[in-house]
């Protein structure tokens, strides 16, 4: 198999990019937010943190918190047929 160049964000322009009214400084509350277990969430990325931040492919998929890893949550989706858990910044998650 041939080894893959680039990373994560590789062919992501688009993808990560903020809009207009969405640039500048990041917004404490939401960095700082808090969820409780079975809290439904949305997945939706802020390109200025990289830490705790899930692969572009599940960028708009809804899942369940079940769990807190120090600052990160714990958070399952359901990819296809398989349940997966994704450790997700709660700066990267909105409430829905």
């Amino acid at each position: 198999m041939v080894k893959r160049k680039g990373g994560a964000r590789r062919k992501s322009r688009h993808k990560f990019m903020k809009g207009v009214k969405e640039k500048g400084k990041l917004s404490l509350r939401k960095y700082f937010q808090s969820f409780n277990m079975g809290e439904r969430v949305w997945l939706s990325t802020e390109p200025a943190v990289q830490k705790g931040m899930y692969w572009p492919s599940y960028i708009g998929k809804a899942g369940i918190i079940t769990g807190k890893r120090g600052r990160c949550y714990e958070v399952a989706i359901k990819d296809g047929n398989k349940e997966k858990m994704l450790i997700i910044h709660p700066v990267h998650l909105k409430r829905s």
